[in-house]
């Protein structure tokens, strides 16, 4: 386990941090920092930004993904926009969770909801060379769906299917 210090911003003051909910669970739960006793109501279609009301210092080597939390997704149709949103080990401002709306009814977020997850993950940094030549595959270039959807004989959907507007 790794240690991760914490500052909270003004408005979180007074919220649990976020922790895991259970034995096996990958991520802590961000609550919404909003002002006292304060509600947004996110509009169908409508994005915000959440603010969390903490700042990390996450250890070199580490990030901090922002994801979706699964009820809230399956039932409102509330999911993080850029997900994961990538939280860097030099970054020290406030974290926020980029929410939109893709149900079909308003939803209001209080003070303290539990908005999204955050996930402690390794990361490892490349370096890149630049080549002419690649080793060939038996997948080669082929991407989006290339290697099929379904495995069904007379499935509608092929792995000779083609992305509109990309030059295969």
């Amino acid at each position: 386990m790794v240690t991760i210090p914490v500052r909270r911003v003004g408005h979180g003051a007074g919220l649990p941090l976020p922790a895991y909910e259970s034995a096996g669970a990958a991520g802590l739960d961000l609550r919404a920092a909003l002002a006292e006793e304060g509600t947004l109501v996110m509009a169908p279609g409508e994005r915000i930004a959440v603010p969390t009301g903490l700042a990390l210092q996450l250890p070199a080597g580490f990030e901090a993904q922002v994801r979706p939390r699964s009820g809230l997704a399956f039932r409102h149709g509330i999911t993080v926009l850029n997900s994961p949103g990538t939280v860097d080990s030099d970054y020290r401002g406030e974290v926020t969770a980029i929410l939109i709306n893709l149900g079909q009814e308003p939803f209001t977020i209080r003070r303290g909801d539990r908005i999204a997850q955050l996930v402690i993950a390794p990361v490892t940094q490349a370096n890149l060379v630049e080549t002419t030549i690649l080793d060939e595959t038996a997948r080669g270039a082929g991407g989006f769906g290339s290697t099929g959807v379904s495995d069904a004989p007379n499935s509608d959907i092929s792995k000779s299917d083609t992305v509109k507007g990309v030059d295969a």
